[in-house]
């Protein structure tokens, strides 16, 4: 059975993430979302907020999932885990003072789990006092370091030159470069959803939805671009070339053939975190690679040379 795909959504209190949550679960389609949420206190109000639209939802409460509750976590993820028929992605909700990053490795001890991205959103109104409080600072820093994509949220609330000091902010922070403007939580669906390993055409762009807000000039369009080659690829040279753009990647995955031992491998990467495992039912003899992030031109065009200089 193929691992389920596991997206973490982090960010302070306050930040949207029920917000952006209740939208792509708007936005799902005919997909089956198991949510799993982490309020902090007793009594779960994210919970019931999202289980308007959806009925899948478990509960976690009392805030830090790595403390309080990470046995519960881990329960519940083996209950997932164990279903019949899983569902087509988990989302954890993480508890606004609790370290997403964290809350993926107690996920990834399942391999029934992939991890395909933590997302953390920022308050962009409130991000400086939150990085100055001497009692939760600390807190936010680590959410925004760890992440493999950042939603600045809130944005429609600053002037242009309030923007601007807010993103250099959080890039002097963040090891990712995947970095969005959003509005009310509104999100393009690549940022959560996967799209197919064999993609329609070579070369298609990742639109944004009908609802997001237009992207400011400083920041690339969401897209995707393939890249296919009949070469053998070298493991470790494919490994390095994926890792010199993790900053712009959101996601990567696909089939490759290694020169090690001539056979197929599917590929999946998120940020720098790079997971190459056999394929033994494939049988295509070319090797396909589907990314997606934040790329212009020039970006896309020096990712291809570093993925082909992984060539045998």
């Amino acid at each position: 059975m193929s691992p389920v795909p596991l997206v973490v959504i982090g960010g302070y209190l306050g930040a949207g993430k029920t917000t952006l949550l209740n939208h792509v679960l708007t936005n799902a389609g005919t997909r089956r979302i198991t949510v799993l949420v982490n309020d902090f206190g007793s009594i779960n109000i994210d919970a019931a907020l999202i289980r308007e639209r959806t009925d899948d939802v478990i509960n976690l409460e009392n805030g830090c999932v790595c403390c309080s509750i990470g046995g519960r976590l881990v329960d519940a993820l083996l209950a997932i885990s164990s279903r019949d028929d899983p569902p087509d992605l988990l989302i954890i909700e993480a508890s606004g003072v609790s370290d997403p990053v964290r809350i993926a490795q107690i996920g990834l001890l399942d391999r029934a789990f992939r991890l395909d991205g933590v997302v953390v959103l920022v308050d962009a109104e409130r991000i400086e006092a939150t990085l100055a409080d001497p009692y939760v600072g600390d807190i936010a820093q680590r959410q925004i370091e760890g992440a493999t994509a950042l939603v600045l949220n809130k944005m429609d609330l600053l002037d242009e030159t309030s923007r601007e000091m807010v993103r250099a902010r959080v890039e002097a922070l963040a090891h990712s470069r995947v970095m969005l403007d959003a509005v009310h939580g509104v999100v393009p669906p690549g940022l959560i959803f996967d799209r197919q390993v064999l993609p329609e055409q070579r070369h298609d762009g990742l639109p944004l939805s009908a609802a997001s807000p237009s992207p400011t000039p400083t920041l690339a369009a969401l897209s995707s671009f393939s890249f296919v080659t009949d070469a053998c690829l070298s493991r470790g040279k494919l490994k390095e070339a994926l890792q010199s753009f993790s900053a712009k990647l959101l996601r990567a995955k696909g089939f490759v053939r290694l020169g090690s031992d001539g056979e197929l491998h599917e590929l999946h990467v998120v940020g720098r975190r790079v997971l190459i495992t056999a394929s033994p039912t494939r049988t295509t003899a070319e090797s396909l690679i589907v990314l997606i992030g934040l790329f212009d031109r020039d970006e896309e065009s020096r990712a291809r040379a570093a993925l082909g200089a992984a060539e045998i």
